[in-house]
C-alpha cells in the first residue's frame, strides 16, 4: 500500500502527526484509523462474496482485477488456447509487405504472356482488364475551345 513512501517522508509524517494530534490523543486516532481500515476491507470483502454468490457457481473463479481492460487483454493475449503465439510467430510482415509489393507492381507476366496472341486479336474487353499505363490509340477527344472557358 505504502511502497513507494522512503523512511524520510515516514518519519515527516509521524512527526506531523504528532504535531497536529499531540503525543496524547495520537494512539487513539491511530486505532480510530485502523479500526476504520479494517471495516472497510472487510466491507469490500462481503460485497465481493455476495457478488460472486449471485453470479452462481460458473463465475467461482472470477477476478475483479479481470474487470481491468489492460489486465483482461493481457489474461487474454497470455493464454494459449487460441494459438496467438503460433499465428505471431508465423508472421513475417516484411515479406508479406513485399509479396503486396510485387502484386501492386507486377506487369502480369505469365498471363500477358500466354494470352498476348489472343488479347491482341480480340481487343481490350476479352481480357477482362484495362491496362493503364498505355494510352489511348485514338484520340476522340473533344476539339479545344478557348471561347468556351
Amino acid at each position: 500500500m505504502f511502497n513507494d513512501i522512503g523512511p524520510l517522508e515516514l518519519i515527516t509524517l509521524v512527526v506531523l502527526a504528532v504535531l497536529v494530534f499531540g503525543p496524547d490523543k495520537l494512539p487513539k486516532v491511530i486505532q480510530d484509523v485502523m479500526r476504520t481500515i479494517r471495516k472497510i476491507r472487510e466491507f469490500s470483502e462481503s460485497a465481493k462474496e455476495d457478488i460472486r454468490s449471485e453470479l452462481g457457481p460458473e463465475f467461482k473463479d472470477f477476478e475483479f482485477e479481470d474487470l481491468n481492460p489492460k489486465t483482461f487483454i493481457r489474461k487474454q493475449l497470455d493464454n494459449d488456447e487460441l494459438g496467438l503465439k503460433e499465428i505471431r510467430n508465423g508472421f513475417d510482415l516484411k515479406k508479406e509487405m513485399a509479396e503486396v509489393t510485387d502484386a501492386v507492381h507486377s506487369t502480369d507476366a505469365p498471363s500477358s504472356s500466354g494470352s498476348s496472341s489472343s488479347s491482341a486479336s480480340s481487343g481490350p474487353s476479352s481480357s477482362g482488364r484495362v491496362d493503364m499505363t498505355k494510352k489511348p490509340e485514338d484520340d476522340d477527344r473533344p476539339p479545344f475551345d478557348a471561347d468556351a472557358t
